[in-house]
Protein backbone atom coordinates (compact mmCIF):
# COMPACT_ATOMS: atom_id res chain seq x y z
CA UNK A 1 0.00 0.00 0.00
CA UNK A 2 1.04 3.63 -0.84
CA UNK A 3 1.71 5.76 2.18
CA UNK A 4 -0.69 8.27 3.17
CA UNK A 5 1.93 10.42 5.08
CA UNK A 6 4.67 12.57 4.15
CA UNK A 7 8.12 12.09 6.20
CA UNK A 8 7.42 13.62 9.80
CA UNK A 9 9.33 14.08 13.06
CA UNK A 10 8.13 10.98 14.96
CA UNK A 11 6.21 11.81 18.04
CA UNK A 12 4.12 13.69 15.24
CA UNK A 13 0.28 13.15 15.36
CA UNK A 14 -1.52 15.44 13.88
CA UNK A 15 -2.47 15.28 9.91
CA UNK A 16 -4.43 17.66 7.34
CA UNK A 17 -5.36 16.18 4.43
CA UNK A 18 -6.85 17.84 1.61
CA UNK A 19 -8.31 17.06 -2.02
CA UNK A 20 -9.17 18.99 -5.02
CA UNK A 21 -10.91 15.95 -6.62
CA UNK A 22 -14.83 16.25 -6.62
CA UNK A 23 -15.92 12.21 -7.30
CA UNK A 24 -17.79 11.87 -4.77
CA UNK A 25 -17.44 8.13 -4.73
CA UNK A 26 -13.41 8.24 -4.62
CA UNK A 27 -13.48 10.95 -2.03
CA UNK A 28 -15.67 8.68 0.24
CA UNK A 29 -13.35 5.82 -0.59
CA UNK A 30 -10.41 8.31 0.46
CA UNK A 31 -12.17 8.86 3.19
CA UNK A 32 -12.81 5.17 4.45
CA UNK A 33 -8.97 4.01 3.63
CA UNK A 34 -8.10 7.38 5.96
CA UNK A 35 -9.85 5.47 8.48
CA UNK A 36 -8.25 1.92 7.67
CA UNK A 37 -5.08 3.35 7.80
CA UNK A 38 -4.78 5.27 11.09
CA UNK A 39 -1.95 5.44 13.23
CA UNK A 40 -2.18 5.11 17.06
CA UNK A 41 -2.36 8.73 18.84
CA UNK A 42 -2.99 10.48 15.21
CA UNK A 43 -5.88 12.94 14.62
CA UNK A 44 -6.55 13.90 11.20
CA UNK A 45 -8.31 16.56 9.70
CA UNK A 46 -9.47 15.64 5.63
CA UNK A 47 -11.05 18.90 3.70
CA UNK A 48 -13.02 17.43 0.50
CA UNK A 49 -15.96 18.94 -2.18
CA UNK A 50 -18.52 17.16 -4.46
CA UNK A 51 -19.51 18.31 -7.23
CA UNK A 52 -23.59 18.08 -7.84
CA UNK A 53 -24.26 14.77 -5.35
CA UNK A 54 -26.87 13.61 -2.80
CA UNK A 55 -24.98 11.98 -0.27
CA UNK A 56 -27.52 9.19 1.72
CA UNK A 57 -26.68 7.72 5.28
CA UNK A 58 -25.53 4.16 5.17
CA UNK A 59 -29.19 2.72 6.10
CA UNK A 60 -31.47 5.06 3.99
CA UNK A 61 -33.84 4.22 0.85
CA UNK A 62 -32.42 5.93 -2.07
CA UNK A 63 -35.47 6.57 -3.70
CA UNK A 64 -37.31 8.17 -1.01
CA UNK A 65 -34.74 10.42 -0.16
CA UNK A 66 -33.63 11.58 -3.57
CA UNK A 67 -35.21 12.53 -6.43
CA UNK A 68 -32.77 9.90 -8.48
CA UNK A 69 -33.54 9.92 -11.99
CA UNK A 70 -33.67 13.83 -11.87
CA UNK A 71 -30.38 13.75 -10.37
CA UNK A 72 -28.92 11.69 -13.04
CA UNK A 73 -30.53 13.31 -15.64
CA UNK A 74 -28.63 16.56 -15.05
CA UNK A 75 -25.54 14.70 -14.42
CA UNK A 76 -25.67 14.47 -10.57
CA UNK A 77 -24.35 11.59 -8.90
CA UNK A 78 -26.06 9.32 -5.87
CA UNK A 79 -23.47 8.15 -3.37
CA UNK A 80 -23.56 6.60 0.08
CA UNK A 81 -21.55 7.46 3.15
CA UNK A 82 -20.29 4.77 5.65
CA UNK A 83 -22.31 6.48 8.48
CA UNK A 84 -25.89 6.90 9.60
CA UNK A 85 -28.25 10.09 9.58
CA UNK A 86 -30.16 11.29 6.68
CA UNK A 87 -29.42 12.86 2.75
CA UNK A 88 -27.57 15.87 2.14
CA UNK A 89 -26.86 18.07 -1.17
CA UNK A 90 -23.37 18.46 -2.31
CA UNK A 91 -22.07 21.00 -4.38
CA UNK A 92 -18.85 23.02 -4.94
CA UNK A 93 -20.20 25.78 -2.61
CA UNK A 94 -20.44 23.17 0.31
CA UNK A 95 -17.56 21.87 2.07
CA UNK A 96 -17.37 18.63 3.66
CA UNK A 97 -15.01 18.13 6.77
CA UNK A 98 -13.65 14.89 8.38
CA UNK A 99 -12.02 14.48 11.54
CA UNK A 100 -10.57 10.60 11.84
CA UNK A 101 -9.05 9.69 15.14
CA UNK A 102 -7.12 7.23 17.23
CA UNK A 103 -10.42 6.67 19.50
CA UNK A 104 -8.39 7.41 22.86
CA UNK A 105 -8.12 11.48 21.28
CA UNK A 106 -11.54 11.66 19.69
CA UNK A 107 -13.49 13.95 21.77
CA UNK A 108 -16.72 15.57 19.87
CA UNK A 109 -16.62 18.59 21.83
CA UNK A 110 -13.27 19.53 21.19
CA UNK A 111 -13.83 18.41 16.82
CA UNK A 112 -16.79 20.91 16.97
CA UNK A 113 -15.13 23.51 18.87
CA UNK A 114 -12.81 23.85 15.94
CA UNK A 115 -15.93 24.07 13.31
CA UNK A 116 -17.59 26.61 15.66
CA UNK A 117 -14.63 28.61 16.19
CA UNK A 118 -13.63 28.87 12.31
CA UNK A 119 -17.00 30.00 11.73
CA UNK A 120 -16.89 32.50 14.50
CA UNK A 121 -13.27 33.96 13.13
CA UNK A 122 -15.25 34.32 10.08
CA UNK A 123 -17.95 36.84 11.66
CA UNK A 124 -20.61 33.78 11.76
CA UNK A 125 -22.06 32.92 15.38
CA UNK A 126 -22.07 29.09 15.38
CA UNK A 127 -23.81 26.93 17.91
CA UNK A 128 -24.31 23.20 17.99
CA UNK A 129 -28.00 22.18 18.11
CA UNK A 130 -30.07 18.98 17.88
CA UNK A 131 -28.22 15.28 17.49
CA UNK A 132 -26.19 16.40 14.48
CA UNK A 133 -26.38 20.07 13.69
CA UNK A 134 -24.42 23.28 13.46
CA UNK A 135 -26.81 26.62 13.37
CA UNK A 136 -26.79 30.48 12.96
CA UNK A 137 -29.30 31.97 14.05
CA UNK A 138 -31.39 28.90 14.32
CA UNK A 139 -30.71 27.86 10.69
CA UNK A 140 -28.96 24.88 10.03
CA UNK A 141 -25.35 25.59 7.80
CA UNK A 142 -23.91 21.71 8.84
CA UNK A 143 -25.17 18.47 9.43
CA UNK A 144 -22.49 15.46 11.36
CA UNK A 145 -22.53 12.03 11.19
CA UNK A 146 -20.34 9.87 12.99
CA UNK A 147 -18.78 6.29 12.31
CA UNK A 148 -16.76 3.93 14.58
CA UNK A 149 -14.54 1.19 14.62
CA UNK A 150 -12.03 -0.52 17.06
CA UNK A 151 -9.02 1.20 15.18
CA UNK A 152 -10.49 4.54 14.66
CA UNK A 153 -13.44 7.18 15.66
CA UNK A 154 -14.86 9.54 12.93
CA UNK A 155 -17.10 12.31 12.99
CA UNK A 156 -17.69 14.25 9.62
CA UNK A 157 -20.09 16.82 8.05
CA UNK A 158 -21.29 19.36 5.59
CA UNK A 159 -20.50 23.15 5.61
CA UNK A 160 -22.86 24.99 3.18
CA UNK A 161 -20.76 27.64 2.36
CA UNK A 162 -23.01 28.99 -1.23
CA UNK A 163 -24.79 25.76 -1.94
CA UNK A 164 -27.51 26.29 -4.49
CA UNK A 165 -30.48 26.06 -2.81
CA UNK A 166 -32.81 25.31 -6.30
CA UNK A 167 -30.82 22.40 -6.81
CA UNK A 168 -31.04 21.34 -3.32
CA UNK A 169 -35.01 21.01 -2.80
CA UNK A 170 -34.93 19.58 -6.91
CA UNK A 171 -33.02 16.65 -5.83
CA UNK A 172 -34.08 15.85 -1.91
CA UNK A 173 -37.35 14.51 -1.16
CA UNK A 174 -38.00 14.30 2.56
CA UNK A 175 -40.79 13.14 4.49
CA UNK A 176 -43.20 15.67 5.31
CA UNK A 177 -43.63 13.90 8.88
CA UNK A 178 -39.92 14.60 9.46
CA UNK A 179 -40.26 18.44 8.19
CA UNK A 180 -43.01 18.56 10.08
CA UNK A 181 -41.31 17.40 13.17
CA UNK A 182 -38.77 20.01 12.56
CA UNK A 183 -41.57 22.92 12.35
CA UNK A 184 -40.50 24.18 8.81
CA UNK A 185 -42.34 23.47 6.06
CA UNK A 186 -39.47 22.98 3.19
CA UNK A 187 -36.04 22.25 2.98
CA UNK A 188 -34.83 25.54 2.17
CA UNK A 189 -36.80 27.56 4.93
CA UNK A 190 -35.00 25.58 7.49
CA UNK A 191 -31.54 25.88 6.13
CA UNK A 192 -28.73 28.67 5.70
CA UNK A 193 -25.60 29.17 3.57
CA UNK A 194 -22.85 30.52 5.79
CA UNK A 195 -23.03 33.65 3.19
CA UNK A 196 -25.75 34.71 4.26
CA UNK A 197 -24.12 36.10 7.55
CA UNK A 198 -21.06 36.79 5.72
CA UNK A 199 -21.71 37.57 2.02
CA UNK A 200 -17.53 37.57 1.64
CA UNK A 201 -17.25 34.27 2.40
CA UNK A 202 -15.98 31.23 0.07
CA UNK A 203 -15.20 27.63 0.62
CA UNK A 204 -11.60 28.50 -0.18
CA UNK A 205 -11.90 30.88 2.84
CA UNK A 206 -13.43 28.39 5.26
CA UNK A 207 -10.61 25.31 4.35
CA UNK A 208 -8.09 27.97 5.27
CA UNK A 209 -9.87 29.16 8.19
CA UNK A 210 -10.57 25.41 9.47
CA UNK A 211 -6.82 24.48 8.67
CA UNK A 212 -5.76 27.34 10.94
CA UNK A 213 -7.98 26.84 14.03
CA UNK A 214 -7.11 22.99 13.94
CA UNK A 215 -3.03 23.61 14.09
CA UNK A 216 -3.89 25.99 17.09
CA UNK A 217 -6.09 23.07 19.03
CA UNK A 218 -4.07 20.04 18.49
CA UNK A 219 -0.64 21.72 17.61
CA UNK A 220 1.69 21.41 14.52
CA UNK A 221 0.38 19.58 11.89
CA UNK A 222 1.94 17.31 8.72
CA UNK A 223 -0.14 18.90 5.38
CA UNK A 224 -0.85 16.10 2.40
CA UNK A 225 -2.22 16.88 -0.99
CA UNK A 226 -4.25 13.85 -1.29
CA UNK A 227 -5.64 14.94 -4.78
CA UNK A 228 -3.57 12.71 -7.72
CA UNK A 229 -3.30 9.98 -4.72
CA UNK A 230 -3.68 6.39 -6.48
CA UNK A 231 -3.11 2.88 -4.62
CA UNK A 232 -4.64 -0.96 -4.99
CA UNK A 233 -7.00 -0.24 -1.97
CA UNK A 234 -8.30 3.12 -2.96
CA UNK A 235 -9.17 1.47 -5.93
CA UNK A 236 -11.58 -1.50 -4.57
CA UNK A 237 -13.00 1.13 -2.04
CA UNK A 238 -13.86 3.12 -5.16
CA UNK A 239 -15.15 0.47 -6.82
CA UNK A 240 -17.58 0.07 -3.40
CA UNK A 241 -18.82 3.31 -3.05
CA UNK A 242 -19.61 3.72 -6.90
CA UNK A 243 -21.05 0.44 -6.98
CA UNK A 244 -24.89 0.33 -7.63
CA UNK A 245 -25.78 -2.34 -5.26
CA UNK A 246 -23.83 0.28 -2.55
CA UNK A 247 -25.37 2.99 -3.50
CA UNK A 248 -29.04 1.74 -4.31
CA UNK A 249 -29.22 -1.81 -2.82
CA UNK A 250 -30.99 -4.53 -4.79
CA UNK A 251 -34.88 -3.44 -5.88
CA UNK A 252 -37.31 -5.84 -5.09
CA UNK A 253 -40.86 -5.93 -3.85
CA UNK A 254 -42.41 -6.02 -0.67
CA UNK A 255 -45.90 -7.36 0.55
CA UNK A 256 -46.09 -4.92 3.97
CA UNK A 257 -44.70 -2.05 4.92
CA UNK A 258 -44.52 -0.82 8.88
CA UNK A 259 -43.23 3.01 8.61
CA UNK A 260 -42.65 5.43 11.46
CA UNK A 261 -41.28 8.53 12.83
CA UNK A 262 -39.29 8.34 16.39
CA UNK A 263 -37.36 11.70 17.96
CA UNK A 264 -33.91 9.86 17.23
CA UNK A 265 -35.25 9.11 13.47
CA UNK A 266 -37.38 7.55 10.54
CA UNK A 267 -37.77 3.62 10.71
CA UNK A 268 -39.08 1.47 7.47
CA UNK A 269 -39.60 -1.84 7.71
CA UNK A 270 -40.63 -4.00 4.28
CA UNK A 271 -40.84 -7.58 4.31
CA UNK A 272 -41.98 -10.85 2.21
CA UNK A 273 -43.51 -13.49 4.53
CA UNK A 274 -44.82 -16.82 3.75
CA UNK A 275 -47.43 -19.52 5.73
CA UNK A 276 -47.04 -16.63 8.57
CA UNK A 277 -43.13 -16.57 8.54
CA UNK A 278 -41.36 -13.42 7.53
CA UNK A 279 -38.47 -14.65 4.70
CA UNK A 280 -37.04 -11.82 3.54
CA UNK A 281 -36.75 -8.10 5.40
CA UNK A 282 -35.03 -4.75 4.71
CA UNK A 283 -34.69 -1.91 7.11
CA UNK A 284 -34.24 1.39 5.96
CA UNK A 285 -33.65 4.23 8.39
CA UNK A 286 -31.87 7.65 9.35
CA UNK A 287 -30.82 6.52 12.68
CA UNK A 288 -27.53 8.06 13.65
CA UNK A 289 -26.62 4.36 15.07
CA UNK A 290 -25.31 2.27 11.78
CA UNK A 291 -26.13 -0.55 13.40
CA UNK A 292 -29.87 -0.36 13.88
CA UNK A 293 -30.96 -1.59 10.23
CA UNK A 294 -28.90 -4.79 10.08
CA UNK A 295 -29.53 -5.61 14.56
CA UNK A 296 -33.33 -5.17 13.19
CA UNK A 297 -32.89 -7.65 9.78
CA UNK A 298 -31.05 -9.93 11.65
CA UNK A 299 -33.78 -10.45 14.62
CA UNK A 300 -36.97 -10.24 12.29
CA UNK A 301 -35.76 -12.84 9.91
CA UNK A 302 -37.02 -16.28 10.18
CA UNK A 303 -39.60 -14.47 12.91
CA UNK A 304 -43.73 -14.96 12.74
CA UNK A 305 -45.54 -12.30 11.50
CA UNK A 306 -47.30 -10.04 13.20
CA UNK A 307 -47.35 -10.10 17.48
CA UNK A 308 -43.93 -12.26 17.61
CA UNK A 309 -41.69 -9.58 15.81
CA UNK A 310 -42.74 -7.25 18.88
CA UNK A 311 -42.08 -9.93 21.25
CA UNK A 312 -38.45 -10.55 19.43
CA UNK A 313 -37.74 -7.06 19.30
CA UNK A 314 -38.89 -6.73 22.54
CA UNK A 315 -36.55 -9.83 23.77
CA UNK A 316 -33.37 -7.74 21.85
CA UNK A 317 -33.81 -4.37 23.51
CA UNK A 318 -32.65 -4.30 26.73
CA UNK A 319 -30.44 -1.14 27.30
CA UNK A 320 -30.89 -0.24 23.63
CA UNK A 321 -33.83 2.73 24.00
CA UNK A 322 -33.97 2.78 19.79
CA UNK A 323 -35.25 -1.16 19.46
CA UNK A 324 -37.33 -1.04 22.48
CA UNK A 325 -39.19 2.12 20.80
CA UNK A 326 -39.37 -0.03 17.36
CA UNK A 327 -40.66 -2.76 19.96
CA UNK A 328 -43.93 -0.52 21.04
CA UNK A 329 -44.13 0.54 17.46
CA UNK A 330 -44.53 -3.62 16.36
CA UNK A 331 -46.68 -3.82 19.26
CA UNK A 332 -48.77 -1.13 18.12
CA UNK A 333 -49.26 -2.00 14.44
CA UNK A 334 -50.63 -5.77 15.74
Amino acid sequence: MQDLTLPVPALMKNKIIVTDNTDPWRNLAMEELIMDSAEPNEMVLYLWQNRDTVVIGKNQNAWKECCCEKLEADGGRLARRSSGGGAVFHDMGNLNFTFAADPSRYDLERQLGVIITACRNCGIDAKFTGRNDITAEGRKFSGNAFRHTKKCSMQHGTLLVHTDPEKMSKYLNPEKAKLMAKGVTSVRSRIANLTEFNPRLTAAIMKQALMKVFTEEYGKAAYVDMTDFASDELDILYSKYSSWEWRYGLLSSFEAELHTRFGWGDVQILLNHKDGIIDSVKVYTDSMETSLASDLENILAGRAYGKPMHDAVLEKSYGNSQLSDVADFLKKCF
